[in-house]
Parts: structure tokens; C-alpha cells; sequence
């Protein structure tokens, strides 16, 4: 008899660890299939220590296949779901089409780049949500500090070595932390670079990490302004230009870097499902069903789960929802085949970590505010806890990085037009445009 296939689209938070708790309580009685656009989880929260050179790309690009044993991994970008017939149809990277039928569906294809209609924005910045943009930030800076040190003219000097991030939440924050550590770290090598590297945070909010605890914000603000990272709240990009930007307040910044930071949206393939949707995500009731399709679930970033420990309201798209919303998916989806029982979802946060480079950090587990190196300790223990894979390398490079300078050369591997702001799914470098 042909075993029942579950179908899981997005290898993110969610649909990892879906798979991953699926194939541990039912895998002897579903045919499990993975569907991702590329062939590995990333650790996203590591982001910015890639683009800082702290931690080698590999090390945060955990292979689906090996860590999900008796998981199948195809590699593909899904385009289309017929749900009266059952199937997902998608593209491989070869450009060749497919499709896959499904007992069970989940959708957790996760978000892309939050974008705003501001003038230049898609033409000159870039984002920050996956491995290319990281690995190109980290050589796009390199080359603008050599290029400082290259030039004759003061201006171009300081124009090159500033650097411009957007969005002051939890990636903008660690950005522009590490990345200021890490330029003068690289100017300090070069000596006749007369300027300091200056890098600025912009966001229209009142304090830095607005969505976090205000004690938390207090600490970044802090660690940052000693560094000398130029924090300006209540001030955004108004336009974007070639060889700079122009700010909310009339002030013109020359600059060869924007980084865009400003937040997620979810995946635009929600959008044309043609299912109902709250605030672009797919509407599912606290089990994570999609109304109306029993047999389809849907969870992380792209599903606008009811959070029940806010009555009226759906879960931030944060790792930690994702993450307990998928191995929930995977126990619902297993209790649909006899295999336990279904649950709601239900989850109070137990706190939040921030790595602001070097020995600063600042977190909140169980609510206790810590920050310098007690907060590191957490910080780190985290992220090697919540990590499914490469511990042992991501904690050599930390220990590598305290011990030894950090290298810092331009590979070229990613080129600028291979990380467009506007891609759909920033995870693949796109070589158009």
C-alpha cells in the first residue's frame, strides 16, 4: 500500500523543524517531502556575522539532506498550488517544471524584504535577508574601505567609507553594531585612510529595537553611540540616489552603501493562492488548518496565526513563532494519521538575545535583563542551542575571531545585481537585471 505523502513548502524555521517532528513521530507512515529553493536551512539571526566576517557563510547553511534522514529534499521554487487537485507545482534551478500531489500540504514558504515607495530605494539599496546579500555586504564594504584608501579627494574619502542601514529593528541594530567594529578593525590596517568609517542608523520609530524591551533598547543605543554608529530616530530615507541619500529632515548623506533593513512581508506566492489572508499572511485557526482545507496547514511567517496569549490578535513574524509553530505542525499533521492528538497554538516568548558585536550584547531570558558579557553568554548559548546543525564550527569561529585578526578580503563571488532589493525570493541569487 502507498504510504500517504505530506508535501512541506519552505525549509525556514518552520518547515524545518515541521519536517523534522513529523519524520520523528510519523515518518514510518507518511512519505515526507521537502520543497525549498535552495538545498540548506539558514540561520538567519547569524546574518550579520557573515557580513562582518565573523562566521564563514557555511557555517550558518545547515544541508537539509543528512539532517532530516528519511526526509526527501527537492530542490525547487514553488509557483503554484492546485488545492481540489491536490498538487504543488514548481521550477528547479535547471528552469525544468514539476509537480508533487499531496495528502497533507504545508505552506511555510516564510517572507522576503519589506518594501516602501520611496524614490531609488529598489534601484540602489539592497537587503538583508539572505546568504548572498550577507556575503555581498561583507565584500561590498571591503571594497568600499579599499577604494577610501585609494582616493585622493577627502569627500569621496568619507563618501565611500559611510555606510547607510535602514530599519533599526533586530537585524538593522546588529548590522550597523558589527559592521562598525568591523571597519575599524579594517582601518586600522590601512593607514592612509585619514577618516573614520562612519555608519548611520535610520528609523522613523523613537528608539532603536522598537519591538523589543525597553531596557534592551536602552543597552543597543547605548553600545552603539560609544562606538560612534550615528543613531538618528525619527528619521528615514526620503530618496535614494546614486551617490547618496537624502533624509526625512531635508539633509543630504553621500554614500556608496544603502542597506535596507526596515522589516519582513510575507512571501508574495501567498498571494496567489487565492485563500483568504489577514495583513498579506494566510488566515488559519489556532491548530494551523487553513479554513475550509483540512488537509492543508499553514504556519510561520507567511500564516497569520491567532496568537491566544493576546486574544485578537496574530503572532509577530518572529524565528521563535516560527519555529513552535512548526514542530506543532508537524505533531498536528502526525495526529491526523492516528499519531497522538492536535493541538492549539499557544506560546509566551521567553525572552530575547541581541548580539551587538565584540563583548556587548543584550538579552532577556525569562525577563531578566542582562547585557555585557552575561548577556553575551546567553547570546551565544542561544544560538548554538537553537541551531539544528554546525555548532562545533560556528563556536571555532567565534573562538578563532577572539584569538586571531579577522581576515578581510573581497571574494567578488556575489556581484550587485545578483541581490536586487526587489527579488521575490532574496534566498537565490538572481542573475538578471
Amino acid at each position: 500500500m502507498t504510504k500517504p505523502r505530506v508535501v512541506i513548502v519552505g525549509a525556514g524555521f518552520a518547515g524545518y523543524h515541521a519536517a523534522k517532528t513529523l519524520r520523528r513521530l510519523a515518518g514510518g507512515r507518511a512519505e515526507i517531502v521537502l520543497l525549498n529553493s535552495t538545498d540548506y536551512f539558514l540561520y538567519l539571526p547569524l546574518l550579520p556575522e557573515v557580513a562582518a566576517g565573523v562566521i564563514e557563510p557555511t557555517r550558518i547553511s545547515v544541508p537539509l539532506t543528512g539532517t532530516l534522514p528519511g526526509v526527501r529534499v527537492v530542490v525547487g521554487e514553488a509557483d503554484r498550488v492546485d488545492l481540489q487537485n491536490r498538487w504543488v507545482g514548481f521550477t528547479n534551478p535547471e528552469g525544468d517544471r514539476g509537480q508533487l500531489a499531496y495528502d497533507r500540504l504545508l505552506l511555510s514558504v516564510g517572507s522576503v524584504n519589506k518594501l516602501l515607495p520611496i524614490p531609488g530605494v529598489t534601484e540602489y539599496a539592497h537587503g538583508f535577508r539572505g546568504l548572498p546579500e550577507a556575503v555581498y555586504l561583507h565584500d561590498h564594504v571591503v571594497r568600499q574601505i579599499e577604494l577610501a584608501e585609494q582616493a585622493e579627494d577627502p569627500a569621496e574619502q568619507q563618501a565611500r567609507a559611510t555606510f547607510v542601514v535602514v530599519g533599526a529593528g533586530y537585524t538593522g541594530t546588529e548590522v550597523a553594531a558589527h559592521g562598525q567594529l568591523f571597519t575599524d578593525a579594517l582601518r586600522a590596517q590601512r593607514p592612509r585612510l585619514t577618516v573614520r568609517p562612519r555608519w548611520m542608523l535610520l528609523d522613523l520609530a523613537p528608539r532603536v529595537l522598537p519591538e523589543l524591551d525597553e531596557r534592551m533598547s536602552q543597552t543597543a543605543d547605548r553600545v552603539l553611540r560609544r562606538r560612534g554608529v550615528d543613531v538618528r530616530l525619527g528619521t528615514s530615507v526620503a530618496e535614494a540616489t546614486p551617490d547618496g541619500v537624502r533624509l526625512t529632515d531635508g539633509e543630504y548623506v553621500p554614500t556608496c552603501t544603502l542597506a535596507w533593513c526596515v522589516g519582513v512581508r510575507p512571501d508574495p506566492f501567498v498571494a496567489q493562492l487565492g485563500l483568504r489572508t489577514e495583513k498579506g499572511r494566510l488566515v488559519v485557526d489556532e491548530y494551523l488548518n487553513v479554513p475550509g482545507f483540512p488537509e492543508v496547514y499553514a504556519c510561520g511567517d507567511a500564516a497569520a496565526v491567532p496568537d491566544l496569549a493576546r486574544p485578537g490578535q496574530i503572532c509577530a513574524m518572529t524565528a521563535q513563532h516560527a519555529q513552535r509553530q512548526g514542530k506543532l505542525a508537524g505533531q498536528n499533521i502526525a495526529a491526523s494519521y492516528g499519531h497522538g492528538r492536535r493541538r492549539p497554538y499557544k506560546h509566551h516568548d521567553l525572552g530575547w538575545v541581541v548580539d551587538l558585536g565584540g563583548k556587548d550584547a543584550a538579552a532577556n531570558p525569562l525577563k531578566l535583563s542582562l547585557s555585557g558579557l552575561p548577556a553575551k553568554a546567553v547570546t551565544r548559548g542561544y544560538h548554538l542551542l537553537a541551531m539544528p546543525g554546525n555548532r562545533a564550527r560556528v563556536g571555532a569561529d567565534w573562538l578563532l575571531d577572539a584569538t586571531l585578526p579577522r581576515p578581510a578580503t573581497q571574494l567578488g563571488l556575489v556581484p550587485a545585481n545578483a541581490v536586487p532589493l526587489e527579488s521575490s525570493s532574496p534566498e537565490v541569487a538572481v542573475h538578471t537585471r
